[in-house]
């Protein structure tokens, strides 16, 4: 992990789920009826919101369900490259 990283995995975890849920309020859905179309269950979900830890499949159909994927589908797609060697290497 990188030195400069301020934040914990639990921090980070609890920041996407504040981003979902404002997402999800912001549309109008409740957790029930967010578990309903998304396909997991309504505990999963209150979990999720109030402490963050959710698995990644369900993490993904929540966001398929509130319109969303392309947040997961960037998931390390931006990642830079932190010198030419990197560039060098990634074209063998």
């Amino acid at each position: 992990m990188s030195n400069y990283l301020w934040e914990t995995p639990e921090e980070i975890n609890l920041t996407v789920a504040v981003n979902a849920r404002k997402l999800r309020k912001r549309l109008g859905i409740s957790q029930q009826k967010l578990s309903e179309i998304s396909g997991v269950s309504y505990a999963s979900i209150k979990r999720f919101e109030a402490s963050g830890n959710i698995s990644f499949l369900s993490l993904t159909k929540i966001a398929i369900a509130l319109d969303a994927v392309n947040g997961i589908k960037a998931i390390f797609t931006e990642v830079p490259y932190k010198s030419i060697q990197e560039v060098i290497n990634e074209q063998k």
